[in-house]
């Protein structure tokens, strides 16, 4: 079992998928993280953005044999890569692009990444240059829960 955390700035008891935004890293889905502290950065943010609520880090539990075990459907990234990338520029640009993964699970594209991924867009650096420059940061994991099902296997503490 893993803990998992999640930071916002409203405390809510059920995840609801429709209500998670698009286009983000790896599409539509629930992110959690297992650094605390970077969930706790996220609540922060999460409260200025929308001027708003208040910071909060929900914890959930999940069995991490589901990752390998065949149930769901995983696609996991260990570092950025030339399909990490490919990856998030799918789900961030293309608006007729949707995964058929449970859960993905990797690295973060912060705003340093978004940079990369743009000068690429705009082919001002190569891919393997993107990649190159993506390998040096310092990246924190994320995990995107993409279904109902996956959302299932979570266990709110």
């Amino acid at each position: 079992m893993i803990e998992l955390f999640h930071g916002t700035n409203v405390h809510f008891d059920n995840i609801e998928l429709s209500k998670c935004r698009p286009y983000k890293d790896f599409g539509r889905g629930f992110y959690l993280t297992d650094i605390r502290r970077q969930a706790e950065e996220m609540a922060v943010r999460r409260t200025k953005i929308s001027r708003g609520g208040e910071p909060v880090v929900l914890m959930f539990c999940f069995d991490d044999d589901l990752l390998t075990n065949g149930d769901l459907n995983v696609l996991q990234f260990d570092s950025p890569s030339v399909e990490w990338a490919n990856f998030i520029l799918k789900n961030r640009m293309d608006r007729d692009y949707h995964h058929e993964y449970d859960i993905v699970i990797g690295p973060i594209a912060d705003d340093g990444v978004v940079l990369q991924l743009d000068l690429y867009v705009r082919h001002l650096i190569s891919l393997e240059q993107l990649v190159r420059e993506l390998t040096y940061r310092k990246l924190s994991r994320q995990y995107c829960f993409a279904t109902e099902l996956a959302i299932s296997k979570l266990l709110m503490l």
